[in-house]
């Protein structure tokens, strides 16, 4: 097999300790040249590790991504040196052959022969958007758990305010709990706190909120409200750093949030996931396939097993499940034209998959072309498409009711009149002209009116003695 690199490195990574190994071709040798060492992970020893790779001339390093334990090392690597992170299934060790030095060797040898396809590595202001969106994602979650927590605490002591409120985290929910914690028990008293459209329930409330409160239900809830006042705090500090970071490509998040379906916390995510230069991914399908929401292939002997999607990130396909269910609820929408069009064949949940594959799709064509923004084309978009096959498409619907169809084309539509005041044209000298009317293409009524009004302010305007003579 032909060399692709002359000299490269592979390192088998771990928590301690990082087995590296330096494959060169020598000129009239037919096996290649292999230098072998042990590092520490401490930051020397890593310093030490670069300076044994400059030393051995190896430009090309392959590392697996093994958990976090890969970051250090590509932290300092990086800048020096041409770096390629790898899945561990693509240099999986065969059986009965893996030790550290063995694997750092097979990483060493698949990159020299350019077997290896490395992973996506964003830059490191993306990378740094990256980790405060999934931390944010985290605290959001979190807190999730916290209201639910809360929500069983209050079915211990018979208060049903989850069966009235459908947010019982809500503004009138939590004045409730923070009266409840504060060892109100008064239901009347504590259903006057809703607020909005929740105040038409107060006599429900007022049942749901009859239980049984002690001491210690009032400790566990006033400790959950206090963990849920941290994760807000928690979350405001958050997104303050996210609002600074994300400034230098405001541009960016405006046209990806004309997507139906993607707003500021969506198109925030996606930039910081994958980032706003696509040279990474050569087409939209390339995109989709790192992202896992396109159909995954298994196939043998000219038979197809499986079409299920990978893995992928999973922080960009649920956050485009969710877009795409929230894309479905649009009016007059492609994309909810294209979510019903799919569910009626093959169901709701994997309508939602394929709407999410069209939005990352157009994602990638607004990131990719400088200055793209989405163009609405509308809800009729597939029955415009071929209007034919529409027609006899829904008259087999209506004869399958017993109804009997006849297809005619429409007459042509007539000429709509103009709405509002049309511009006055310019007369002449002509006094008997009105301009109004010769707007409107008919026949004056306001000259002769005005000669009408004009006569009869003469006639009363004359003196007796003029009209006794």
């Amino acid at each position: 097999m032909k060399f692709v690199y002359r000299c490269c490195a592979g390192l088998d990574v771990h928590r301690d300790t990082v087995s590296a190994c330096v494959r060169r071709r020598v000129r009239g040798q037919a096996e290649a040249v292999i230098e072998e060492q042990v590092f520490g992970t401490f930051t020397q020893d890593l310093q030490r590790l670069r300076r044994w790779l400059k030393k051995h001339k190896a430009k090309q390093v392959a590392m697996e991504s093994t958990g976090v334990y890969w970051i250090p090392v590509w932290n300092v690597l990086e800048g020096g040196f041409r770096l390629t992170l790898v899945n561990p299934a693509t240099v999986r060790a065969l059986q009965g052959q893996k030790t550290d030095r063995i694997d750092a060797r097979r990483i060493a040898e698949y990159l020299q022969y350019g077997l290896l396809r490395g992973s996506f590595i964003p830059p490191k202001p993306i990378r740094e958007l990256r980790a405060l969106t999934r931390m944010r994602a985290h605290i959001q979650q979190d807190r999730n758990r916290v209201i639910n927590r809360m929500a069983r605490l209050l079915e211990t002591v018979n208060v049903k305010l989850a069966s009235v409120a459908s947010n019982i985290a809500g503004v009138s929910g939590m004045a409730m709990l923070r009266l409840l914690a504060s060892g109100v028990h008064d239901p009347e008293r504590l259903a006057e706190c809703a607020r909005g459209h929740l105040r038409i329930k107060i006599p429900a409330l007022v049942l749901a909120l009859e239980g049984r409160p002690d001491a210690h239900f009032r400790w566990l809830l006033a400790e959950l409200l206090g963990k849920l006042d941290r994760l807000d705090e928690e979350l405001v500090r958050l997104e303050a750093r996210l609002g600074e970071l994300a400034a230098p490509y405001a541009d960016v998040l405006r046209r990806l949030a004309t997507i139906p379906g993607v707003d500021q916390t969506t198109a925030l995510v996606l930039l910081a996931e994958f980032g706003d230069d696509m040279s990474q991914f050569p087409t939209a399908a390339h995109l989709a396939s790192w992202a896992g929401l396109c159909p995954g292939n298994a196939e043998s002997a000219g038979k197809r097993f499986s079409g299920r999607t990978r893995k992928g990130d999973r922080y960009v396909r649920r956050i485009l499940v969710q877009s795409a269910w929230a894309a479905s609820r649009k009016n007059d929408c492609f994309l909810a034209a294209l979510f019903f069009r799919t569910a009626q064949r093959r169901g709701r949940k994997k309508a939602a998959v394929a709407v999410a594959h069209r939005i990352l799709v157009i994602a990638w064509h607004i990131l990719a072309e400088s200055g793209a923004e989405y163009v609405e084309r509308g809800g009729d978009h597939f029955d415009r498409r071929n209007p034919q096959r529409t027609a006899r498409r829904l008259a087999q619907r209506l004869e399958a009711i017993g109804y009997k169809v006849t297809l005619a084309p429409a007459p042509e539509p007539k000429p709509a009149r103009p709405r509002g005041r049309p511009p006055l044209p310019k007369t002449g000298a002509d006094p008997n002209l009105c301009p109004k009317c010769a707007a409107w293409g008919i026949a004056c009524i306001h000259v002769r009116n005005s000669v009408r009004t004009a006569k009869q302010k003469d006639t009363s305007s004359a003196s007796p003695s003029e009209s006794g003579s």
